[in-house]
This record gives structure tokens, sequence and C-alpha cells, in this order.
């Protein structure tokens, strides 16, 4: 795995999570994972295909996830959520919709062509992604609201 994928994806969320959450991001160390591995429990994800294909999985407990919608929303003068519903999820969507946009501009700059899917939301206990033929890039940020897992598995096509 290039790290000219992974780092518009790592150095976007840092941004985004920064300036949207108005709060500091510490950067754990990142780490390699190359079979199945359990997700949090709240993940957007978004597919690649195109020169670079794969996903990005933006992973977190659903803890996390409804107090980085709360505090979103709040930032918009919105209401905060209590629990992983419609809004938070749509709010999350829109994070990692943040996130990827910024992303893909810098990949498109670096010359990659692809397309995205739309962001999807899983929530749930005991799931897990597998891909078999992709090795998983996981750079932990933490955030005063919680950890955020991301998760990049992309490479060039063949």
């Amino acid at each position: 795995m290039r790290v000219e994928y992974i780092n518009p994806f790592v150095e976007a969320a840092y941004n985004i999570l920064t300036e949207v959450l108005a709060t500091e991001v510490k950067r754990g160390e990142l780490y390699l994972k190359s079979s199945a591995m359990p997700m949090l429990g709240v993940a957007a994800i978004i597919g690649l295909a195109g020169d670079v294909e794969g996903r990005v999985l933006f992973d977190m407990n659903r803890q996390t996830g409804i107090n980085v919608a709360s505090a979103m929303l709040a930032g918009m003068d919105m209401e905060p959520v209590t629990e992983m519903n419609d809004m938070a999820r749509a709010t999350l969507t829109e994070l990692a919709n943040m996130i990827t946009g910024q992303a893909v501009t810098k990949l498109h700059n670096l010359g990659f062509k692809f397309d995205l899917t739309p962001p999807a939301i899983f929530t749930g206990e005991n799931m897990s992604v597998s891909d078999a033929s992709y090795e998983a890039l996981i750079v932990p940020m933490e955030l005063p609201m919680g950890k955020i897992e991301v998760n990049v598995a992309v490479r060039e096509r063949a």
C-alpha cells in the first residue's frame, strides 16, 4: 500500500475533525491489519473504484458516534442527540462525506482518477470487516468525545 493513498485520508480526517468539532485531535500510532478485524460498533464506509480501489472506514463505538454527532449538531445550533437515531446517522454520514471529499481532492490533484460510493453507516455489535485482498492501515484519532479509527484499505488498480 503506497503512502500517497493513505496520507490524504489521514490528513483530511485530522483537519475536518479539528475544524468541525472545534477540538483537539491526537493521532495515535498507526498499525497494519491484514485479516478480518472487529468493528467498534458504528462505522461509515466509502468504496473507491478506478485508478485507486478499495475502501475507507471511519470506525467508532456507539457512544463516540453519539458524542461526535451531538458536537457537530451543537456547532450548527441544533439539538444534540442522545441515541444513535436517524439524525445521528445522517450527521456521521455528512462527516464521512466531508473527510472523504477533502481526501479525494488531494488524490485527484496527484493525478489519480476514481469514483466513490456514497457513505453507508453500519451499526451493531459483533461486526467485522474482511478484505482478503487488501491490507488495511488503521490510524486512531483520539478526541475528547472518544476514539475514531480511520481504516484505509486501498491499492492501485492492476
